[in-house]
This record gives structure tokens, C-alpha cells and sequence, in this order.
């Protein structure tokens, strides 16, 4: 009955024992040295991937860095391009009101003067018409013939009077 119970080693239980020591043994010996080697070339790999993506994150941010850098520039390029052609446009707007209003200022001055020349020339017109009438009326209030020089001194004097009142009015 001893024999049957499984507990006690028997020369069975002796020998897989030593065959499981010497699988484990040939285990460390050929086995354990090439899974340390791939798990240490793993690790390798894993490391290198590691610091290839720590390079990889610096040169991200030293790009971001630098496009922001750049979009940053940019756009105080384009401030300044605004402001020159605010500028500019305000220049162009300055000079186009300045010749606008000399252009203004010109045909003003010439419709004056034009305004003056007719008004001289009326009353020129009117002078020497008032000047025939006023002497045929004195004629026929008189009933006899008035000196012609005499007369053409009172309307110049007339006409005087009337270009001083004209000036006065145009004033």
C-alpha cells in the first residue's frame, strides 16, 4: 500500500525531477542568453524610438517656434503695408483736394473777372446810350443845341459816379 500513494517520491518521480532540472538548465544556458539578447535589442529599439521622438517633439516646437515667428513678422509686414497705403491714400487725398480747390480758386477768380468785364462793358454800353439820350432830351427840353464837349464831360462824371457805386456794390 505504501507504493500507492502518490505523495512519496518514488524513482518515477526522481527522474522527471532531474529532467525538468536539466530542461531548465539547457533553458539558461541556450535558451535565456538569445530571449536577454532580443529583449535588449527591443529595448534598444524602443530607446532609439524614444529619442527619435524626443527629436522629432523638439523640431516640432522649434518649428512651431519658427512659423510663429514668421506668421508674427508677417503680419507686422502687412501693418506696415496698410499703413503705407493709408498713407499714401491720404497723401493722394490731400493733393487731389489741393488741386481741386486751386482748380476752384481759378475758374472762381476768372468767372469774377469775367463777372467784371461784362459789368464794364455794360455800363460802357449803358453810359454811352444814356449819354445820346440824356443829350437828345436836354436838346428837346432846352429847344436849342447843347455844346457836345460839355456834355460828354457830365457823363463821364456820370459813369464815374456809377463804377465807384458799382464797386462798392461788387465789394
Amino acid at each position: 500500500m505504501i507504493g500507492s500513494i502518490f505523495l512519496l517520491p518514488n524513482a518515477t518521480w526522481l527522474v522527471e525531477v532531474a529532467v525538468v532540472l536539466g530542461i531548465l538548465a539547457l533553458m539558461k544556458a541556450k535558451v535565456l542568453p538569445m530571449l536577454n539578447t532580443a529583449i535588449e535589442a527591443r529595448q534598444d529599439k524602443i530607446r532609439t524610438a524614444l529619442e527619435a521622438a524626443d527629436k522629432a517633439r523638439a523640431a516640432a516646437a522649434a518649428a512651431d517656434d519658427e512659423r510663429n515667428r514668421v506668421l508674427t513678422e508677417a503680419r507686422e509686414q502687412a501693418r506696415d503695408i496698410v499703413a503705407a497705403a493709408q498713407a499714401l491714400s491720404d497723401q493722394v487725398k490731400a493733393e487731389s483736394a489741393g488741386r481741386g480747390q486751386a482748380e476752384y480758386d481759378r475758374i472762381v477768380a476768372n468767372a469774377h473777372g469775367e463777372v467784371a468785364s461784362a459789368r464794364q462793358r455794360a455800363i460802357d454800353e449803358a453810359s454811352a446810350k444814356i449819354g445820346d439820350i440824356v443829350f437828345d432830351l436836354v436838346s428837346k427840353v432846352v429847344g436849342r443845341e447843347v455844346d457836345q464837349a460839355a456834355h460828354q464831360d457830365l457823363v463821364r462824371e456820370a459813369v464815374a459816379a456809377l463804377q465807384v457805386e458799382a464797386a462798392k456794390e461788387s465789394k
